[in-house]
């Protein structure tokens, strides 16, 4: 005996046996089944966001640039995945990551997932997908109806017509909102007289002939920046996304909207689409739709509403009303990665008008001929994933009444946290949560005092050195891995303006608990007495003093 190792080989019998679905339960691939199984349980098992650990030496076990000449087993790579990558993921499913908008999943997504991946359908075309098309076409209905909330007759007419389409599957938010757009820019230009249609002729000639300078998107600061991409990608410009100003709660100006839509106007630039935001992804608000819905119908723009975070509020009976104007949208972005509780990565955008895809309808002889049920022809992506059929499960058995009371306890936990953040003298509260997220910081009360009463300068200086602080903790933290909070930068109007650094928190997971969150404010309390930023903090302790000590002489003064 030799003892020599085993290795694999490349052979027709290999290659035919890598494609056979395993005879006996006791076979090698069903036990590295049961082991990656067993594996992942017990990683979502765990409480630690992530094992700190620096990615340039993660980067070590991906380093290989050469493909393979001799093939490795099953059972090797199985390994190599459990000990290098799995180990090293961050547990976006841990009750302590509450930073980011990628939350925990219910673990039936995993084993129905299965069904999707075996079957490995193509929603491009009805001969690769079958089923799977009626069923996304039921998804798109459901969600159409739960924004729109259209009777039966019209779903009976419109739902399953194979010459019209209630929405778009997508990959994500991002692609969703480039469809909405996309429509958009078709209509605002279509064929008339010589005219063949922006679609045809495009874009260039649609502006010489309707006589206008450009076109432009319209929305809030707190616009997503996917926006930015589609008008890019759209041929507009990125500076064909016209920013608008926000109010305190970081909802947009409708008296700023109007005026910046006569504006352009003016300079004969289209107002293609207005597009408004129910759940900014930095804060969480939710725009006055209403409002919008009107300036968009007075300027004959197409009104798109960015509901990939907060769409799902729709299922609270309590809060739903946060979205009303939302009904007047004629295109509505979710995301079902994120509040429909569906693995990455799938979005959707629904049309209020069955019409609406028809502005970006393509047809191919070979593939999605017209008058077929093909669904590829109203979509951005070619070959698509049976997603659908996640969403479906989510909708069946969460149903309405479970994604009502998830949306009900995350809104509930986020004003519960703010509650405690108020409670604690030595964390400030920046922006109170509208749905459930929220930013806050860590800043001693002797600073928070300081604050009140600075002048622009002081409380330049004094953010500043928080700005520091802030994300020193954040970092730190991260990388310690017990909890993560993300970090963005806002603009209080408080501080003039001035661009601060705060903790971002969003509330999605459902076994987050005030336990949780008190722990998190304990830690990052402590990182504020390390070492590491001991020096910032004295700093930041004897401007505040000055502040402070200036205030109380001009007092004496006023009084002597």
């Amino acid at each position: 005996m030799t003892g020599k190792k085993k290795s694999a080989q490349a052979s027709v019998e290999a290659m035919y046996r890598v494609f056979t679905v395993p005879e006996a339960p006791e076979s090698t691939l069903s036990r590295i089944d049961q082991n990656i199984s067993s594996n992942l349980a017990g990683f979502l098992q765990e409480h630690i966001v992530a094992v700190e650990r620096d990615l340039s030496d993660v980067e070590k076990n991906f380093s290989d640039y050469a493909i393979p000449e001799k093939p490795v087993f099953v059972s090797e790579q199985a390994q190599f995945l459990l000990d290098k990558l799995v180990a090293n993921s961050v547990h976006t499913a841990s009750p302590a990551f509450i930073g980011h908008m990628t939350s925990a999943l219910p673990y039936f997504m995993l084993p129905l997932s299965k069904i999707m991946i075996a079957l490995n359908q193509n929603l491009v075309k009805t001969e690769t997908s079958k089923a799977f098309t009626p069923m996304e076409r039921q998804v798109l209905g459901m969600i159409h109806r739960l924004v729109y909330e259209e009777d039966g007759a019209f779903y009976r007419k419109w739902m399953h017509n194979p010459r019209y389409a209630l929405g778009a599957m997508c990959s994500g938010g991002t692609v969703a909102n480039l469809t909405a757009l996309w429509v958009a820019r078709n209509r605002a230009f279509p064929a008339e007289g010589s005219f063949r249609g922006l679609h045809q002729e495009g874009l260039f000639r649609a502006l010489k002939y309707y006589g206008y300078e450009g076109a432009a998107i319209v929305v809030s600061r707190r616009g997503h920046y996917s926006l930015r991409k589609a008008a890019d990608v759209l041929g507009l410009g990125r500076e064909a996304l016209v920013p608008v100003d926000t109010d305190d709660d970081n909802r947009i100006q409708t008296d700023a909207l109007r005026d910046k839509c006569l504006e352009l106007h003016r300079q004969k630039i289209k107002v293609m689409a207005i597009c408004g935001v129910a759940g900014t992804t930095e804060t969480g608000n939710v725009d006055p739709l209403d409002g919008m819905a009107d300036i968009a119908r007075e300027f004959g723009a197409h009104f798109h509403v960015d509901a990939a975070w907060g769409g799902p509020t729709l299922f609270s009976r309590t809060h739903k009303h946060l979205l009303r104007g939302i009904e007047k949208a004629d295109s509505v972005t979710f995301d079902a990665h994120k509040q429909l509780y569906v693995p990455m990565g799938v979005g959707l955008v629904v049309f209020k008008d069955p019409s609406l895809a028809s502005a970006v309808e393509h047809h191919a002889q070979y593939i999605i001929r017209k008058g077929s049920r093909d669904l590829g022809s109203t979509t951005l992506e070619g070959s698509r994933p049976g997603m659908s059929m996640l969403i479906h499960s989510g909708l069946k058995i969460l149903a309405r009444e479970g994604y009502e009371i998830l949306i009900d306890q995350g809104i509930e936990k986020a004003q519960t946290f703010a509650a405690m953040i108020n409670a604690e003298p030595d964390f400030e509260l920046i922006t109170k949560p509208e749905l459930n997220i929220l930013t806050y910081r860590y800043c001693p009360e002797s600073v928070q005092n300081a604050l009140e009463i600075a002048d622009p300068l002081q409380a330049e200086k004094l953010n500043t050195c928080l700005n520091r602080i802030t994300k020193f903790i954040q970092k730190t933290q991260r990388e310690r891995g017990k909890a993560f909070v993300s970090r963005t930068r806002l603009e209080p109007s408080r501080y003039y303006h001035f661009p601060c650094i705060v903790f971002r928190v969003v509330l999605a997971n459902p076994l987050t608990t005030r336990e949780i969150l008190s722990d998190i404010l304990i830690e990052q309390r402590e990182l504020s007495a390390e070492e590491g930023i001991e020096d910032e903090i004295q700093i930041l302790h004897q401007m505040a003093d000055a502040v402070l000590k200036q205030h109380e002489r001009g007092a004496r003064q006023a009084n002597a």
